[in-house]
Formats: structure tokens, C-alpha cells, sequence
């Protein structure tokens, strides 16, 4: 090297000096990047934690009126997302498209979550405040309750109806009639949409750790804190829970015991995390979530391994919906896309504009979504073909029973008849026969 003119020597020493120093940023990347990853434990002291007296009076189920004559739908939609798993799908109804819109209720405050239903009941939660019960057959008002801000899905729970809120507290009430049965409070925000199976209750908050709750009295019985911020909400599969993070965190663990199965941090490149608000749905095989930054992950629910990942170039919010071996979402860039669950592979993308904030839902062959501005839409779940346009949108659209669609739209709630459901084909058949009736004149009688 002495050899060397000094050009040359200088430029090899300047070059190894810049090599060193991108070798020591990338180590200090490394160090303070796996600083940012908490490992999780049980949290057994529960501070901030507290629970009011429990009222444990017997519920019962109020008595139809002599003369009731309506049939309430009778497939529950229990929970945001339809079921634990949050597939927020009914891939087997096939009730057609929405026919005919029959009541329609303004709230006074918009509604960033689809509403939950059983028995004749819709529960919607508003951004103001509110927990509405309204009667799903006319849209009367059968109690309301004010607290906190709630974006978020009342979880029906049998008789009782669980409710999170933005001012950390968590409440049960009788579902018929708006009676409070208890009252948790936790340190954080409860954005997270609470899940109930059995005898206990599922929510997460923003202080990191994920609850669960028995529902007939709200005390904890176990309480796992995952170290990064919790928006989501829990998905349920057999005996296993799983939640996403703002950490860019998803964990599996026991949801009899809060035991940790296992946990895995998405890299959104070398030297950030990936970050969570939508929540992860389930197939039974794989876990489907998007990061805020727009990618599209599919991790095995037995172990975490990530199957593929996609890219959307848009902010990502949306828990994706589920069926048809598809996964079905709506992006920042106006487009609305179907992946095949399997792989990842783009099956189709339509671009219709605006911004898709809110999750999909699917109703058989159909994928309903709506846009930050003023539009709804179902899509032809095979090809993405729009099959039907509301001019009302924000934010997610609602969900589908086995007779109605309810809509829940810029602080509107409405409800509609499905083309092919058995009211409406009962109605045109009944139509038809009295459009083709034959009547006679009997004839007369001779004298």
C-alpha cells in the first residue's frame, strides 16, 4: 500500500472509514431496535385496575306482546367481526342485495364501528358518547346510555352487553333494558372492541395489556401485558387469543390463563417495526392484519412464521374480512382488494376513489365497504365487479343477518331488506298468485 500514490491510499482509507461507520449505525440500529421489543408477562398486580359491586340480579328476557307478528332475524351478529375470529363475513347467506330501505335514524354523532345484533336488538356505539338499543323491525329507541367516546362494537354477551369506552372504562349492562350490572376501570383507552366466549370477556387498551374479564361480576382474572400500545381487537381461536400492537407486535397466548404461546415482531424495514391498529382476523390456519404503513401480513396462527406479506403503498387501518379463501380490504389509495388467502396473490383491485378507512364486510356472494366520503358500495366478491352504490358513506358499513341489511353511515343507522330474502320472496310470490288468481261467477240457477 506504501506503494500507492497518495490519491489512492486516501480514497482506500476514506472508504474503509465510511464502511466502519455504516457498520457501526446498522449495530446501533440493531441494539436500539431490539431494545424496542418487549417480551410480554402476565401483569399479577393489576395497578390502575379497580371494579365496582356487581349487581347479580337474575336477567330475563323480556315477553313478546300478545300479537307480536314480526320474526326477528335470528342469526346473531355477536361482536365486531361477526364472530370471534373477526372474519366480518356470513360467506353462506345469500339473501341478494339490499332491496329496499324501511326505517332509517339519525344518532347525532358518527359511528366508526358496525353495530352488534341478537334477538330482535341492534347495540350501536357512537364517537359521542353514546350505547344505543334500538328495535331492528322500526328503529325505535329501546334505551340509551352517555359516557365516554366509544369507537368501537358492543360484545353481546348472553343477557349482557359489554361496552368499552375512550375513558378506560368497561361496563356490562342487562342488554334489554340498559340496567348497569358493573363497572371496570383500567389506566388506558379502550378502543378495542371487546369478544365474549362463555363466561368471560376479552378487550385490550392502550396501556399495553390485554384483559380478561369474567362477565357476570367485570373482576380481571388474568391480565397480560404485551408492552406496546393496544388499538385492536382480540381474535379468538379454540383456546388460544391473539392480538396486534402499535409495536409492531403479535402475540398468541392462552386464553384460559394468559400464558404467552408465542409472540413475533414484524419488521417494517432494518430498522423500524411494523405498527398495528387493525385487528387480526382468522381463517383457522393463518392470521390476516395490515400495518399502518400498508403491509399486508399473513402469519401462521400455530406458530407466527410469516406465510407472505404484501404492500399497499397506503395507510393501512382496516381488519381484513375473510371468505371465500379471499381476504378482502380497503386501502388510502381508493382501491378495494382480494388476495388470496394462500398465497397473497392479487386476485383483483378495483380503484373507486376516496379513502377507505373502516373494514369490508361480506354477505355471500357480496363485498360491502364505504369511503371517507360519500359512497357505499357492494362488490361482486368474485371479480370485484360493483353490483350496487349508496351515496352515504363513512366509515364502515354495517353488517347482514339472515333476513336485513344494517347499515351504519355517517351517524345514520338504516335498515334494508335483502332482494332475495324469504320476507321479500314470500311478498312476490304472494303477488304473483294473486296476479294470475282465477275468479268465476258462479252460475245461476234456473227457476
Amino acid at each position: 500500500m506504501a506503494q500507492w500514490p497518495r490519491r489512492v491510499r486516501r480514497w482506500i482509507l476514506l472508504s474503509l472509514a465510511i464502511l466502519g461507520l455504516l457498520v457501526a449505525g446498522a449495530a446501533v440500529a440493531v441494539y436500539f431496535k431490539a431494545r424496542e421489543r418487549p417480551s410480554g408477562k402476565l401483569d399479577t398486580q393489576l395497578k390502575g385496575v379497580s371494579v365496582g359491586t356487581a349487581d347479580t340480579r337474575a336477567i330475563t328476557e323480556p315477553k313478546k306482546r300478545k300479537g307480536h307478528h314480526l320474526v326477528d332475524d335470528k342469526r346473531c351478529w355477536l361482536n365486531f367481526g361477526g364472530n370471534p375470529q373477526r372474519t366480518l363475513s356470513r360467506p353462506s347467506i345469500d339473501i341478494g342485495l339490499p332491496y329496499r330501505r324501511f326505517w332509517s335514524v339519525g344518532l347525532g354523532s358518527y359511528i366508526e364501528y358496525p353495530p352488534s345484533y341478537c334477538s330482535g336488538i341492534l347495540y350501536v356505539n357512537t364517537f359521542g358518547g353514546k350505547t344505543v338499543a334500538l328495535n331492528s323491525h322500526n328503529g325505535t329507541v329501546i334505551w340509551q346510555k352517555q359516557g365516554g367516546r366509544k369507537p368501537s362494537t358492543p360484545a353481546i354477551a348472553g343477557p349482557r352487553l359489554i361496552v368499552s369506552s375512550h375513558d378506560g372504562y368497561v361496563t356490562a349492562y342487562d342488554r334489554f333494558n340498559g340496567r348497569r350490572l358493573w363497572r371496570l376501570k383500567v389506566t388506558g383507552k379502550v378502543e378495542s372492541s371487546p369478544v365474549a366466549v362463555g363466561r368471560l370477556v376479552y378487550f385490550g387498551a392502550t396501556d399495553g395489556r390485554l384483559f380478561c374479564v369474567y362477565t357476570r361480576t367485570g373482576h380481571v382474572k388474568w391480565a397480560y401485558n404485551t408492552g406496546g400500545r393496544i388499538n385492536s381487537s382480540p381474535s379468538i381461536l379454540g383456546n388460544s387469543i391473539f392480538v396486534t400492537t402499535y409495536a409492531g407486535s403479535i402475540w398468541r397466548l392462552n386464553r384460559d390463563n394468559g400464558h404467552k404461546i408465542w409472540s413475533k415482531y414484524l419488521s417494517r424495514d432494518f430498522v423500524r417495526y411494523e405498527s398495528f391498529y387493525a385487528s387480526p382476523s382468522t381463517d383457522g390456519k393463518r392470521l390476516f392484519t395490515i400495518s399502518r404503513s400498508g403491509g399486508v401480513y399473513a402469519v401462521s396462527a400455530s406458530d407466527g412464521h410469516v406465510i407472505w406479506r404484501s404492500n399497499v403503498n397506503s395507510w393501512g387501518y382496516a381488519t381484513p374480512a375473510v371468505a371465500h379463501g379471499r381476504v378482502f380490504f380497503g386501502g388510502f389509495d381508493g382501491r378495494v382488494r382480494a388476495l388470496r388467502a394462500s398465497t397473497g396473490q392479487v386476485i383483483w383491485s378495483r380503484r373507486l376513489g376516496g379513502r377507505f378507512l373502516g373494514p369490508a364486510f361480506v354477505a355471500g356472494k357480496y363485498v360491502f365497504i364505504s369511503n371517507l366520503e360519500r359512497n357505499t358500495y357492494a362488490l361482486r366478491a368474485a371479480d370485484g365487479k360493483v353490483m350496487w352504490h349508496l351515496d352515504i358513506g363513512k366509515y364502515s358499513p354495517g353488517i347482514v343477518t339472515d333476513r336485513h341489511y344494517f347499515f351504519t353511515l355517517n351517524g345514520i343507522v338504516q335498515a334494508w331488506h335483502g332482494r332475495r330474502a324469504p320476507q321479500i320472496l314470500e311478498l312476490k310470490r304472494r303477488r304473483l298468485a294473486a296476479k294470475h288468481r282465477v275468479t268465476t261467477t258462479p252460475k245461476k240457477r234456473s227457476p
